[in-house]
């Protein structure tokens, strides 16, 4: 019944997207005739008029490649907005700003008719539209889309597509490959053993190590990405609360030798640019952050560029895996004014994602990777890279990224979670001192189990 469901409404989405094409169409071309003297009224009613406009309102963060924004703002959506006879109306604002904007549009009911988030909004899951219809007719034209996309849009419990993924965004290491060397001829930050061995040789050489234990998103993807690699995590694939583990304990004692033997204090009230003005100041040895870092650095120092190198997410005792550093997140508001040009929108950028991952410097990665595919030749050659083949690591992402509720789905409990910095909180209360590891977990323990009741009870999860 489901199934039948949705195929209805995929049909009357299609038959309306091409209803008011044809309308666009018939609009263009009707020619204008002149009635004859004394039948203005009746001619008037019968000539086709050309529609109005409509009108599609999008918000979005304000990205950290330039040039994805130029294209998106000057090219596509002008393109698409002439096609479509609609204005599109594109505001940015910073990305910390977003849940805030999201939770005002909310409470007023009104606002625009696609938000586009950088973390799963499973939190707002009441307040948007079911996305089943628009994710089905995008799979049946480009493929499956990406497990971790999917895990991060869809509640298997509820049976709700909560949001449509254009993107997504690897979170690699950063590393100085010349001070690497230096420290340790021959070395590469493999695992997180290599990193500590070599960041302690790296700190006594005036340059630590910079991975954030702060309450800001780059340390809340990173310190998931160091327990999951120990065998750990939040939730398990049913979303209980498995996160007071030895292996969580460890993933925390970890944390605290990297803090106490290879860094600075100062990662302990990092914002989430602080990590790429670290790298980009020559001082710092070693960050995980999206390619962003990078892309700075060949512009504003090419020298220092030469010298950073890409690495995939290190490997812990029990796995390779890192997480998304970004997870692109389109929603369509219960209260939008123009659901169904939301939905033709989202699958033409969709149609169109390579231009999007050459637009963004290979930092939007598709969620339908079908859309892409000679990503890995892409990446394998870049001109503004030195050597070329610098990026090329980023073709096998896809099989280490993750999604924020690995082992389970990104659901409104672990959104709250996240979007609360529980994680880097329990890592920086062992850090500081202020607690044992085994005490820290508990901590998180106690702060997570009482989020996960009141969404159970409320039938999310």
């Amino acid at each position: 019944m489901d199934r039948q469901r949705r195929r209805i409404s995929r049909r009357d989405f299609l038959r309306g997207v091409g209803a008011g094409l044809a309308v666009t169409g018939l609009a263009a071309c009707a020619p204008v005739a002149t009635p004859p003297a004394g039948e203005a009224g009746s001619a008037a009613e019968s000539a086709p008029a050309a529609a109005a406009p409509t009108t599609l309102k999008i918000i979005q963060w304000s990205h950290f490649v330039p040039a994805y924004d130029e294209w998106f703002d000057g090219e596509f959506t002008k393109q698409w907005g002439a096609e479509n006879n609609t204005e599109v109306i594109v505001d940015h604002i910073a990305f910390s700003e977003l849940l805030a904007r999201a939770s005002a549009e909310v409470a007023a009911q009104s606002g625009h008719d696609l938000f586009g988030f950088i973390s799963p909004p499973s939190a707002f899951e009441p307040e948007v539209i079911d996305h089943a219809d628009v994710i089905e007719e995008a799979e049946n034209r480009f493929g499956q889309m990406h497990p971790l996309a999917r895990a991060s849009t869809y509640n298997p419990k509820t049976n709700k597509w909560f949001g449509f993924s254009d993107n997504w965004v690897p979170d690699p290491i950063h590393w100085r490959t010349d001070l690497w060397e230096q420290a340790e001829p021959g070395s590469t930050p493999d695992t997180w053993e290599d990193i500590l061995r070599v960041g302690r040789k790296l700190k006594e050489m005036g340059h630590p190590l910079g991975i954030g234990i702060s309450p800001d998103i780059d340390s809340n993807m990173a310190l998931r990405a160091l327990m999951y690699s120990y065998g750990s995590s939040v939730q398990d694939e049913d979303a209980n609360v498995v996160i007071n583990s030895p292996e969580t304990v460890e993933a925390v004692k970890m944390g605290v030798a990297l803090f106490q033997e290879a860094m600075e204090p100062e990662v302990l009230a990092w914002d989430a640019s602080s990590n790429n003005r670290f790298l980009l100041s020559g001082r710092g040895s070693l960050i995980l952050n999206a390619i962003s870092a990078l892309r700075t650095a060949e512009k504003d120092d090419p020298e220092l560029a030469r010298n950073i190198g890409l690495w995939s997410a290190p490997a812990g005792p029990v796995r390779r895996i890192g997480l998304e550093h970004v997870m692109g997140v389109y929603a369509i508001w219960n209260f939008s004014e123009n659901v169904e040009g939301a939905k033709k929108f989202l699958l033409d950028l969709t149609a169109d994602y390579r231009t999007a991952f050459i637009k963004s410097e290979f930092y939007n990665f598709p969620s339908f990777p079908e859309t892409v595919p000679d990503l890995a030749d892409l990446v394998a050659e870049d001109p503004k890279a030195d050597p070329p083949d610098k990026y090329a690591i980023l073709a096998t992402a896809q099989d280490w990224a993750t999604n924020v509720g690995y082992p389970g789905v990104a659901s409104p409990a672990i959104g709250e979670v996240f979007d609360t910095f529980i994680i880097p909180n329990m890592f920086a209360l062992a850090a500081r001192g202020e607690m044992t590891p085994e005490e820290a977990v508990a901590w998180a323990e106690g702060e997570i189990v009482p989020i996960f009741e009141k969404w159970r009870q409320q039938g999310f999860i």
